[in-house]
């Protein structure tokens, strides 16, 4: 990476020679940009791991296989969906702006029978910037989401965005849910 920075100020320092900049104000200039440059060069690897999937293949793309039947358990209300994403521990939980939720009884009646299937009559999960990362029995997800619904009450349109974390484990081979946090996005 040092080698690319020191290799770019170098041809930068070229291209100013080659368009006769004075000596007293092409030093400074030069020293300010390979600067600038370096460390916009040393960012940007940093910045695109950060928002890339970690992790062995399989588990990630078994990861984000239950984020998508999630988004379709959410628009179908479908319990029996839901019942194979989630683990059955008693240690599982939901929080949410509504409060929180312990146990997997409790948010599948909670969350998905009184709020999500009792307040809506259609329902439209748009899942957006998913990041995967696994880690050994233990994974973890982030991602953005649009919430597009119809009140069950008098039919009127509601859109919310929201940020999503979820956590999942490994158990008997298989991927589970185990906690969901999120929060109103602005």
């Amino acid at each position: 990476m040092d080698y690319l920075a020191e290799e770019l100020g170098f041809l930068l320092g070229q291209w100013l020679r080659s368009h006769r900049f004075q000596t007293n104000h092409y030093t400074g200039l030069t020293m300010i940009l390979r600067v600038l440059f370096a460390a916009a060069i040393c960012l940007v690897p940093t910045a695109a791991l950060s928002q890339s999937d970690t992790g062995p293949l399989p588990d990630v793309a078994a990861i984000h296989g239950l984020i998508g039947k999630y988004a379709k358990a959410v628009d179908s209300v479908d319990l029996g969906l839901l019942s194979g994403i989630w683990s059955h521990s008693p240690e599982v939980s939901f929080i949410y702006p509504l409060g929180e939720e312990r146990g997997f009884d409790a948010i599948e009646q909670h969350v998905f029978q009184q709020v999500i299937g009792g307040l809506f009559s259609t329902r439209d999960l748009e899942l957006h910037n998913i990041i995967v990362h696994v880690n050994g029995n233990s994974a973890w997800s982030e991602f953005h989401w649009v919430f597009h619904a119809k009140m069950r009450k008098d039919g009127s349109a509601l859109t919310t965005r929201g940020i999503e974390t979820q956590i999942y484990r490994k158990e008997d081979g298989n991927w589970r849910l185990v906690h969901v946090h999120y929060s109103e996005d602005h």
